[in-house]
């Protein structure tokens, strides 16, 4: 039966199924395909889904018996996949523990079922979990063809912005020189790696910066990418002048960084900014934040301001891509 459908390359098939089922519009009735070089993911929703995506017209075959959670529990649980792991965000500890049951008999590829326990704390930015299935947070994680070792109790990373890096990645050319400030397992920088770039990446989280020097290894760009551990601001210094692109990944705080970004900055840079403002005026403060930290030295041009997602009620992620040209 032709069914909508979004066809996307088979190394973005993961990524994209999950960034559509965050949104609940994965068909489960019928199968997600492979033919002729392209992924084809059913929809439930195609003017929703063609928002970010290529949405086709395909003859999906239907989906033959697979039991999933829902299946079990009579009701559709709220879950976040990372890798093999499943996130639940349940206050109580009866109904988490029900539903990670369910999700380990069902017909999921799962090795861990986590609660949240603690909400993300300290400069590390890394939150506590409840095991409640399994016995590892470590999992590999694969976006967009890059595969990502991580482990969710010693490192931050957020599996809902695999699209707006992707976004991001994309702009990277072959030769660009980038600086990740706050890089985390390396979703920014390994792939911009992968792309042709010369990279260095940095993060004051130690094991952090373990698993950044294995991803590179393990994509195979070991030899482009450079993980400094520490204090960007206190690190930076060996980098002044040197970067065509700068990504700031640490929203409510990065704008405090920018004239560390501003010192990294070549003759001319583009800064990705990422920030939490109120939606009353979302972009106004990072704007700002950028040009008085560029001073008369550089003339900005803001070429993008993007809502990413929303955090809060009232409260929105977004990002600024702005050019920064010395005078």
């Amino acid at each position: 039966m032709s069914v909508p459908c979004v066809r996307v390359p088979p190394e973005e098939g993961e990524t994209t199924r999950a960034s559509l089922a965050d949104r609940n519009l994965v068909h489960d009735e019928y199968d997600i395909t492979v033919t002729d070089g392209w992924l084809y993911i059913p929809v439930t929703d195609a003017d929703a889904a063609a928002d970010d995506h290529e949405v086709v017209s395909f003859d999906a075959p239907p989906r033959e018996t697979q039991t999933l959670p829902e299946d079990i529990l009579g009701f559709e649980p709220s879950l976040e996949r990372l890798g093999r792991i499943v996130i639940l965000d349940e206050d109580d500890d009866g109904r988490a523990q029900t539903i990670a049951d369910a999700v380990m008999a069902s017909s999921l590829p799962v090795d861990t079922v986590v609660n949240r326990a603690s909400k993300i704390q300290g400069e590390l930015r890394v939150r506590e979990w409840d095991v409640l299935a399994g016995n590892g947070t470590e999992t590999v994680h694969t976006e967009y063809g890059t595969e990502l070792l991580l482990d969710i109790a010693e490192v931050y990373f957020s599996p809902r912005l695999a699209t707006e890096r992707h976004r991001v990645v994309e702009q990277v050319t072959p030769d660009e020189r980038v600086f990740d400030m706050f890089a985390g397992v390396g979703p920014f920088a390994v792939p911009m790696a992968g792309r042709g770039a010369s990279v260095v990446a940095c993060d004051l989280n130690p094991r952090a910066i373990e698993y950044l020097r294995e991803n590179a290894a393990r994509n195979g760009v070991a030899d482009t990418l450079t993980a400094v551990e520490g204090d960007v601001r206190e690190v930076a210094a060996d980098w002044e002048g040197w970067a065509d692109r700068v990504v700031m990944n640490l929203p409510h705080t990065a704008s405090e960084f920018l004239d560390t970004a501003v010192a990294l900055a070549g003759d001319e840079c583009v800064l990705h900014l990422y920030d939490i403002q109120h939606d009353s005026d979302p972009f106004g403060p990072g704007e700002r934040a950028i040009r008085e930290a560029a001073g008369e030295a550089y003339a900005v041009d803001v070429e993008t301001r993007r809502v990413v997602r929303s955090y809060a009620p009232h409260e929105e992620n977004v990002c600024l891509d702005a050019r920064l040209r010395r005078r």
